[in-house]
């Protein structure tokens, strides 16, 4: 029988609905397996115990007063979660774990987390990242790295790096992260859990630290796709505080699923995805492997030609690396936070280069020109889409590295990211889920669709996801010091 902290945000909002158990000891079951693993994890940045649990205990009175009819109202009513530390939460520490914030309260609330608030969802801590978000490992925290749950000595992935980790050890129910160029899918991938990257508008952008203001895409890291339905539901849907916030409708995600079938659903397949090197053999046998059970569950099959993951890579690090330098000018020391001499060495190499591709004389050598073949991804997409449903690949090349990787190139990030930047270049709905196991590790395949597809993208993965249980797998190393 599973452990309270275990259970999947559906199981937990049946429990509750039926009262099988009280919020109280849904909260209090992740804060003890917090309080027994994150010493050896390292996921949190803060952990909220005292306020989680009075929240759980407001939560379980509205229980008692509405029944399940109180679900209504809040449809995460007494669920409980981790946010990655790049939200501003009102009242709430908000560091973006840089040291350059330490201290730093925010006056208001993010957009995702004022919905998650008035859901009903409550918030158990705030989790580790690379400082500002810049980087595949969480290896660039300024506090601390977090560690992969399946081999300690491995970096979990990032940016979202702690709350993959919280979710994959059940050290929540789910979590939020935000994906830039990878940072929900790499550590989702690496940490064998469900990562899901809305398109580019879906969620409110509102109250997230900025990394790349064109790219940045608020999402959720779940245990199954169906969490992340629920989740997204939630959190999607138009923001007048967020310009780029898209107004089309938020569809019933569960209603798509229901209507859904994998017979004769188009599934693409980028050839170009699959001629880059691949540091385990087993990578690749796993995502074909998940390829060849789409095709024996209905679907057709179809070659697409998109451009090579390598062209993305140097557009997303001149564009992103703009986008840096310009967001963190604000960082001065004056208006908040600390002197600027407070910035990690990644956050200054990024600003550097950046400031160098928007200088006068190399804007249209390098900022314009990477501007330029964005479009031609984005357009290769579109042809794409117009002969096939959804796009399959795998969503990382190699299995976790070793901690302290990250100086060994100056795009370590974007190297990593290689096969996940063109989704974030194109604003697409993506979504890594397990799809088997390498040396031990488990593998993520990622799932495209067109943008504001996301009921389709979920559908897919949750069909697959019904066939196979990758997603339920247990992390080894926790296991063994259990």
């Amino acid at each position: 029988m599973k452990k309270l902290n275990e259970l999947t945000v559906k199981e937990a909002v049946a429990g509750l609905k039926a009262r099988e158990f009280t919020s109280y000891d849904l909260t209090k079951a992740c804060l003890e397996e917090i309080k027994e693993l994150d010493g050896h994890l390292k996921a949190y940045v803060k952990v909220l115990e005292s306020t989680a649990l009075e929240q759980a205990t407001n939560a379980d009175r509205q229980l008692d007063m509405g029944g399940a009819g109180a679900f209504d109202k809040q449809s995460l009513l007494g669920i409980p979660y981790a946010c990655k530390d790049n939200y501003s939460t009102l009242g709430i520490e908000t560091t973006a774990a840089s040291n350059i914030l330490k201290g730093y309260i925010p006056s208001y609330e993010s957009t995702v987390t004022d919905k998650l608030k008035k859901a009903g969802a409550i918030l158990l801590g705030k989790a580790n990242l690379d400082a500002f978000a810049h980087g595949a490992s969480t290896d660039a925290s300024d506090f601390f790295v977090s560690r992969n749950p399946w081999d300690l000595t491995k970096v979990p992935g990032g940016s979202s790096g702690g709350s993959a980790v919280a979710v994959a050890s059940h050290m929540c129910t789910f979590a939020i992260g935000s994906d830039t160029g990878g940072s929900i899918r790499c550590p989702a991938s690496w940490c064998g859990v469900t990562g899901l990257k809305p398109s580019y508008g879906r969620v409110s952008r509102y109250g997230l630290i900025a990394m790349a203001s064109s790219t940045d895409s608020p999402g959720p890291i779940t245990k199954s796709a169906e969490d992340a339905m629920l989740v997204l539901k939630i959190i999607a849907g138009n923001d007048p505080k967020d310009a780029t916030s898209s107004k089309n409708t938020v569809e019933d995600y569960f209603d798509v699923a229901k209507k859904a079938s994998l017979k004769g659903l188009r599934i693409g397949v980028p050839k170009s995805y699959f001629e880059i090197d691949f540091e385990t053999p087993g990578i690749k046998d796993r995502i074909l492997g998940a390829i060849k059970l789409f095709k024996e569950m209905g679907g057709e099959i179809k070659d697409v030609d998109l451009l090579h993951p390598k062209h993305a890579v140097a557009v997303y690090t001149v564009i992103q690396r703009s986008e840096v330098s310009s967001n963190l000018a604000r960082f001065d020391g004056i208006r908040f936070g600390y002197a600027r001499d407070a910035f990690g060495y990644e956050a200054k190499r990024r600003m550097m280069l950046g400031a160098y591709t928007l200088s006068v004389g190399y804007y249209d050598e390098y900022y314009a020109k990477a501007q330029k073949v964005r479009t031609l991804i984005i357009e290769g997409f579109n042809k794409a889409f117009k002969d096939v449903d959804v796009i399959v690949g795998p969503t990382l090349p190699n299995l976790p590295m070793p901690v302290g990787q990250l100086d060994s190139s100056p795009i370590f990030g974007e190297l990593i990211d290689m096969l996940q930047i063109p989704g974030s270049m194109a604003g697409l709905p993506v979504i890594s889920v397990p799809c088997g196991f390498a040396k031990g590790f488990p593998v993520g395949m990622q799932i495209i669709g067109p943008h504001l597809a996301e009921g389709k993208v979920l559908s897919t993965a949750k069909a697959f996801q019904d066939s196979t249980d990758f997603h339920l797998q247990y992390p080894s190393a926790i296991k063994e010091f259990k």
